[in-house]
């Protein structure tokens, strides 16, 4: 038999406390229209090149929210991606590390990380 489980991620759950507020900050900063559907009134697809990103306001817990990053966006240039993060008043945590990578929180406090790949 053979291995029935991919080596593939399919989506990441980020724990948000109120879905609309969390799909309006997550698109504009990606540059997304808002005009998904919000699912069962607690999950909003974002849609993504690869792996998907799934808001969901149903697993919110101040004890839940991402303390590390758990995956990070691509960028092709990372000085550009962080002063576009500044001038959106993004609450970022580090300068660029390593001229390679940043961090930054969400509105509900999910540290994140963007990386030059």
């Amino acid at each position: 038999m053979s291995n029935p489980i991919l080596n593939q991620i399919g989506t990441v759950f980020i724990p948000v406390s109120n879905i609309e507020k969390a799909r309006d900050w997550y698109c504009d900063i990606l540059g997304l229209k808002t005009d998904g559907e919000i699912l069962f009134g607690h999950l909003y697809v974002i849609p993504m090149n690869g792996t998907g990103i799934v808001l969901d306001s149903k697993i919110y817990a101040k004890d839940k929210i991402f303390k590390a990053p758990a995956f990070h966006l691509n960028t092709k240039n990372i000085e550009e991606a962080f002063q576009y993060m500044k001038n959106k008043g993004v609450h970022l945590i580090t300068a660029i590390e390593h001229s390679h990578y940043f961090n930054f929180k969400d509105p509900d406090g999910n540290m994140l990380m963007i990386c030059e790949c």
